[in-house]
């Protein structure tokens, strides 16, 4: 195992509403390292500035922050700019699959399926809800770990949604409700050399896979390889492979889908820093493919970069 990476900063912590999943994502990344003789320091961006970064002494950096300022393109520009070397995605990947707006209009671009989307800037918007039916899924679109999102059964329950999900961002996201099998598929790898690892079925108690029920608790079963048949499984794994090169994704993430009773597979979103906890859903998908959890941290290490490329003078 290759650990000649000379001096690793692990990232983690930072500011968003995703600050406890994290911090436990960083502790395991940082654990894992240490453990096959990567000089692995931790970082918290929540709790020390980018000059302190600057100043650190890393030669690449390992990204375990999720959402906000982490996951959106953020602290990749702020690392383009160090010329600090950093796993995943660039910050115009980053940027994208962080808004799931923008992610749809990209796949539905690229002809992907995803359920259908209303945007609502503001309450007088919700009449144009209509067109989803009964019952649809609210959501703010810069989000993760299921934050502030609402199953909305019918009218009743539709202004109360908004404002959860208003009180997380400015804009509210509307989606069409798909009922079926939930699954997530992990992606290693850039453009043509990104690869799909098995997927994970998830199932939640009451279907309802919150953040309780993410991170928490052990009632939440999880199957990998997920129980689908080989034609539907690579079907599945081809699509999110597309989804994950139409956003211009680079290193590692995971597309989650939900897969309708007609076995139709649909994009929920796409996460360019997924969680690494004991309960994460990659970790999972690695080891049914082999890969241990200190062997899939050194495998997205080894990938660090800039994707930025300087012109020469």
């Amino acid at each position: 195992m290759n650990t000649d990476f000379g001096r690793v900063g692990v990232l983690y912590g930072g500011h968003s509403a995703e600050r406890e999943v994290s911090l436990m994502s960083g502790q395991g990344v940082h654990d894992a390292l240490r453990g096959v003789g990567v000089d692995a320091h931790l970082f918290d961006t929540g709790r020390h500035s980018l000059a302190e970064l600057a100043d650190a002494g890393f030669d690449r950096v390992f990204i375990a922050l999720h959402g906000r300022y982490g996951e959106d393109g953020t602290i990749q520009g702020a690392l383009e700019m160090l010329q600090l070397p950093y796993t995943g995605s660039g910050p115009m990947a980053s940027s994208l699959a962080m808004d799931k707006i923008m992610t749809k209009r990209v796949w539905l671009q690229h002809d992907l399926p995803t359920p259908a989307f209303v945007v609502l800037e503001s309450p007088d918007d919700l009449p144009a809800t209509g067109s989803l039916g009964w019952p649809m899924m609210l959501k703010p679109p810069h989000e993760g770990s299921t934050l502030g999102i609402t199953k909305v059964e019918g009218p009743a329950d539709l202004t109360p949604a908004y404002e959860l999900a208003a009180s997380f961002d400015s804009v509210v996201l509307a989606e069409q409700y798909i009922a079926g099998r939930e699954i997530t598929v992990a992606l290693l790898g850039s453009g043509a050399g990104t690869r799909a690892l098995p997927i994970v079925e998830i199932i939640a108690p009451g279907g309802n896979y919150d953040y309780e029920h993410k991170y928490i608790s052990d009632e939440t079963k999880y199957i990998c390889p997920a129980e689908l048949d080989a034609d539907l499984t690579r079907h599945v794994q081809q699509i999110a492979e597309q989804a994950y090169r139409a956003l211009g994704c680079e290193g590692w993430g995971r597309a989650d889908f939900m897969l309708d009773d007609a076995g139709r597979p649909w994009l929920l979103e796409m996460n360019t820093s997924p969680g690494m906890t004991s309960h994460s859903l990659v970790p999972m998908s690695a080891r049914a493919a082999g890969m241990s959890y200190a062997d899939l941290c050194v495998a997205i290490l080894s990938t660090a970069s800039c994707k930025v490329r300087r012109t020469q003078r």
